[in-house]
């Protein structure tokens, strides 16, 4: 009987929709054996899900037929067994996730070929409200929030399912940055009212989430970005330790504080920076993309996911971002680290790079050491661009922790790659400009020493030095 199937299909999904946002919503309702996506003519997607239990495709078809995303209304079918094999006569072969929202800049198109193309950056705001204030926010059966978007043009999800009991919620605002500032300012002062009415004393300061990867840029040099910003608007501001980012969580919390007018100012600014550094970022991958054949900046961990990532229960091996193949070309990247900071990668009893190898699904070698007295240590990672980003996220993450560099220090590090040596020219550019412009726009250093000896593989190495810094919008909630 087909309502007893452990198999679903899912249609009208939104087609610029990233894989770790349909990732974390299938995973709410139970365990995932498999999701593949159907190649077909509509615009919008089609992916067939295949839960652990009967039961868990029951809550997921219950649940999520009819549901909203992103102003799509899913459509949610049982699949006979029978159906669910990949050549099926009665639906086309489903295909490797390729062509929903990619990593990095979105598709300029649809699985359907209908073109979408971008009008700008939409990086969306995301802050973090007190609990007790979203029923305000929201409004008698939704009023409140559907004057805010109204009035500012933007899409916002309040996220009140995530972290149940927890003493505040995320909200993602997406609209244009004015947009985006409006709706944030309007919020706050929905709050700042609910707490007058409630005589609630405690203050209610504005807090940004941000990713780690822009924060670094956005703090600036010695801090003086971040200075510049508290003396220009008059706020406070500070920014939580790195010792509470995750692999599941890689936000920093920006907190303000200020009056209503300082703190929507300061949230202008640093939304600034950060969609500053997001536009550098993906002006970096579109370059290296086209000038730079061979030379995968996705396999150096320079262009991660989104930060929304499959929650620990998910088993990661099963799963790609869309616009990833999970037959992904494996790459080898050799990562240099100090010397003495091998145990702490290692681990006890090698605990700590078995769990890394697994969670990334890489291969993780550390070479031996050339001499008694070197340096640094090579760390041999090979595996597609998915797992690099993984492996070496995490071992820049693990020499913060361990505390090898200081706390206001970048995790700088040395990373070879090899191209193609008929590349390498062209890595160079004329008069050194591809290099120069990859530079200025990446913050990191990228070398092709001269007069390499191609290897019996016809490549050589391209060296880049730098911390692992980029990322890419986050366009969907989050």
């Amino acid at each position: 009987m087909i309502s007893g199937s452990r198999k679903l299909q899912i249609r009208n999904i939104p087609p610029h929709l990233q894989w770790e946002v349909l990732d974390s919503l299938l995973a709410q309702y139970g365990s995932v054996e498999n999701c593949e996506q159907v190649n077909t003519d509509t615009e919008t997607a089609v992916v067939n899900v295949t839960y652990s239990t009967k039961e868990h495709a029951r809550q997921a078809i219950e649940k999520l037929n009819g549901y909203m995303l992103e102003n799509y209304s899913l459509k949610v079918t049982y699949i006979p067994d029978e159906m669910a094999g990949p050549q099926s006569s009665q639906q086309p072969p489903p295909q490797a996730r390729r062509g929903l929202g990619q990593r990095g800049p979105p598709r300029q198109g649809s699985p359907g070929g209908t073109a979408r193309p971008k009008q700008q950056s939409d990086v969306p705001l995301r802050i973090m409200v007190p609990t007790q204030f979203v029923g305000a926010i929201i409004g008698k059966e939704g009023a409140t929030i559907r004057n805010i978007t109204k009035q500012t043009q933007s899409k916002i999800d309040i996220h009140r399912k995530e972290n149940a009991g927890a003493a505040e919620k995320p909200i993602t605002i997406h609209s244009t940055p004015d947009g985006c500032s409006a709706a944030c300012r309007m919020i706050t002062e929905i709050m700042q009212k609910e707490a007058q009415d409630t005589k609630f004393t405690g203050e209610i300061p504005l807090k940004i989430l941000a990713h780690n990867n822009f924060v670094g840029r956005l703090i600036g040099k010695e801090g003086r970005n971040l200075k510049k910003i508290e003396q220009d608007t008059d706020t406070k501001i500070t920014i939580s330790p790195l010792q509470d980012l995750t692999l599941y969580n890689p936000e920093r919390t920006i907190t303000l504080k200020g009056s209503i007018e300082a703190c929507s100012k300061a949230e202008e600014e640093i939304m600034k920076k950060i969609r500053e550094s997001y536009d550098n970022d993906m002006a970096a991958m579109n370059l290296q993309a086209h000038l730079i054949p061979g030379l995968n900046l996705n396999a150096l961990g320079l262009f991660p996911p989104p930060p929304v990532i499959p929650p620990p229960s998910v088993p990661a091996a099963s799963y790609a971002p869309f616009g990833v193949s999970q037959q992904s070309e494996s790459e080898t990247v050799h990562v240099f680290i100090p010397a003495l900071a091998v145990g702490a990668i290692i681990g006890k009893q090698g605990q700590h790079i078995k769990q890394l190898s697994r969670f990334a699904g890489a291969s993780i070698k550390i070479a031996p050491a050339e001499s008694p007295d070197t340096k640094q240590r090579m760390v041999i990672i090979t595996g597609p661009p998915e797992a690099q980003f993984k492996a070496q996220g995490r071992i820049y993450g693990k020499l913060k922790e361990e505390n090898f560099f200081g706390p206001k220090e970048e995790v700088k590090l040395e990373t070879h790659i090899k191209v193609p040596s008929h590349a390498a020219g062209r890595v160079i550019g004329k008069g050194g400009k591809t290099v120069n412009e990859l530079q200025n726009l990446t913050s990191a250093e990228v070398v092709v020493p001269r007069d390499q000896i191609p290897d019996e593989n016809d490549q050589v190495i391209v060296k880049i030095t730098g911390h692992f810094f980029a990322s890419q919008v986050q366009q969907q909630p989050l």
